[in-house]
C-alpha cells in the first residue's frame, strides 16, 4: 500500500501510457497525516483539483459548505466506488477502501473517474513552491 506525506501533486486520470500522452493530469492535495484526514474540505467554499485522504475507508460531510464528489480506492488506486454527498451525511464504510478522493460535485463524471478506473498519483518535489 502506498504511503504518502501530507503535501501536493498531481492526480493522473486514465492511461498516460497509451503513446498518445493520455491520462488527465488534476491537480492533488494530499492529507495522509491524522490532522490533515481529520480537517479535510471543512471550512472551504471550493476545491481546486482533488484532495486524497489516506489511509481511508468512508467519509463524513458533516459541517462542509459544498456538495462533493468522493471516490474510494483499493490498495491498488483502482476506483471500487464513486458518489456524490450533500453536506450534513454519513458515507457508508467501503471494506476495500484504502484511499478516498473528494472534489468538487460533478468533476469525478467529467474526468471520467467511475468504478473499474485506475489512478496515479504523482508527488511534487519537496522543494515546489518553497
Amino acid at each position: 500500500m502506498a504511503r504518502w506525506r501530507d503535501g501536493w501533486g498531481e492526480l493522473v486520470v486514465g492511461d498516460e501510457d497509451d503513446g498518445g500522452g493520455g491520462g488527465l493530469r488534476v491537480p492533488l492535495e494530499i492529507a495522509a497525516s491524522y490532522r490533515a484526514r481529520t480537517r479535510g474540505l471543512l471550512g472551504r467554499d471550493s476545491v481546486d483539483g482533488a484532495l486524497l485522504l489516506s489511509p481511508a475507508g468512508s467519509v463524513h460531510t458533516f459541517r462542509m459548505r459544498m456538495p462533493i464528489d468522493v471516490a474510494y480506492l483499493d490498495r491498488r488506486l483502482r476506483v471500487i466506488a464513486v458518489r456524490t454527498m450533500r453536506p450534513g451525511r454519513l458515507g457508508l464504510p467501503r471494506l476495500r477502501s484504502r484511499h478516498v478522493l473528494e472534489a468538487a460535485a460533478g468533476a469525478m463524471e467529467a474526468w471520467g473517474l467511475r468504478v473499474g478506473v485506475r489512478v496515479k498519483v504523482r508527488i511534487s518535489s519537496p522543494s515546489a513552491g518553497t
